[in-house]
């Protein structure tokens, strides 16, 4: 494909890059990612979804001045770093004060990760279901419209924001399947920002010290079961009804575009709403960040997850 870097993991990277270990216990930061945490505003609220110091999320909500006083389409967004501790939700930040400056409520969710008590398989995503279904409680106290509601998710976020469309495919017999939970949330639509959305091929590249094998506990020959309840590209098809939209940069030398390409192939074949946009010469954050340009693509992708195009 024209345009394209060749993705070779470098073990000499940080863990958003390819490598486990740090010399001051601290990942070191891009350009882009150092603003995206250093210029953080501040949420309306803060809230828990459980008891774990981890199981928050932020609430962000338009200006009743600026968009009127009715209930506001919601972004459920889910923050990257290929599962692990060191990286939180506040580098999306601005993109959720983006967002709600262009009139969508925004629920920023934390849960635990790989290095936190209880983080990987499977609390990661337990945490992240019980945050979305808690929109439900927030919505009889905030102006949420619970009938327009997508999921944003960058990087591993990615990953997090299909696999909750894809919640009800989830086999039974799994700890992530819904009965354990109750009914999921319905979704409008989903746009994953570099997604880690097919975990057996990830596993396979060794992506970023091969951390799937971290988060699920293994390879996918000793635990099948779990690639099989977590990974989108095993849940599909999501449903025609689900709009999947996916956004990857041409030159992200941290999540492989052939992440994206392969899952938007075969998901369109097996007939979901599925669509790939390849942004040339972007890398890895440019589309969570409002000040680059290739926010706007993100924030029209947003649009049309939720029906408002």
């Amino acid at each position: 494909m024209s345009g394209k870097r060749q993705f070779t993991p470098d073990p000499s990277l940080p863990p958003e890059e390819g490598s486990l270990v740090y010399p001051d216990g601290k990942p070191p930061m891009t350009s882009l990612l150092d603003a995206l945490y250093a210029q953080v505003p501040p949420a309306d609220a803060r809230i828990s979804y459980g008891s774990d110091a981890h199981q928050f999320g932020e609430l962000r909500l338009p200006s009743a001045t600026t968009h009127g006083p009715g209930s506001y389409p919601v972004v459920i967004v889910l923050h990257g770093g290929y599962w692990r501790a060191q990286y939180g939700l506040e580098y999306c930040g601005q993109a959720c004060a983006a967002l709600a400056a262009a009139g969508l409520a925004t629920w920023n969710v934390e849960y635990r990760r790989i290095g936190d008590p209880g983080g990987g398989w499977p609390n990661t995503f337990l945490d992240v279901a019980a945050a979305v279904d808690s929109l439900r409680a927030l919505a009889a106290q905030h102006p949420l419209d619970l009938a327009r509601v997508a999921a944003l998710g960058h990087s591993a976020g990615g990953q997090l924001a299909l696999w909750l469309a894809g919640r009800s495919r989830i086999p039974a017999a799994s700890p992530l399947a819904p009965a354990t939970m109750g009914a999921p949330l319905p979704l409008r639509g989903v746009v994953a920002l570099a997604g880690v959305v097919h975990l057996r091929r990830a596993w396979e590249l060794r992506l970023s010290g091969n951390v799937v094998e971290s988060l699920l506990g293994g390879a996918p020959l000793v635990v099948p079961d779990r690639y099989a309840a977590a990974s989108p590209y095993e849940l599909a098809p999501l449903g025609p009804d689900i709009r999947q939209l996916l956004l990857h940069g041409a030159d992200d030398e941290n999540v492989p575009v052939s992440q994206s390409e392969e899952y938007t192939a075969h998901a369109r074949a097996l007939g979901d709403d599925a669509q790939l946009t390849l942004l040339p010469a972007t890398g890895h954050f440019e589309p969570v960040a409002p000040t680059t340009p290739q926010w706007q693509t993100t924030l029209a992708a947003v649009r049309d997850a939720l029906g408002r195009r």
